[in-house]
């Protein structure tokens, strides 16, 4: 699990890895000189805090990256919660922990 102020991971996982994946996985697209993902580092932190069971991973994204454009990320930060390698909620840019929490609870 990475810890929310973490870098975001220049290494992605290929999207066929992702889509075989098992459990409970959020994806957070960005960029660690971002402004906005650093403003929503706090309430990503906050609620994941509250699931440990939830694996997450911070993905490096950007121009020539697959696996962003893979799953159609357009702003940072992107949150995409899967299930079993299944998209289940997303949220793009959120700045309070409320609907992160309300999207991780669509999670076994």
């Amino acid at each position: 699990m990475a810890h929310a102020a973490s870098p975001y991971r220049q290494e992605a996982p290929s999207r066929a890895d992702i889509d075989a994946s098992r459990g409970a996985l959020v994806l957070e697209f960005g960029d660690d000189d971002c402004g906005i993902c650093s403003a929503a580092r706090p309430a990503i932190a906050q609620a994941l805090g509250a699931r440990p069971d939830v694996r997450h991973w911070k993905i490096a994204d950007g121009r020539g990256r697959p696996l962003g454009r893979s799953f159609g990320v357009k702003l940072w930060p992107t949150l995409v919660f899967l299930q079993d390698g299944q998209e289940v909620a997303r949220l793009v840019r959120p700045m309070v922990a409320l609907p992160i929490g309300e999207a991780l609870e669509l999670l076994g």
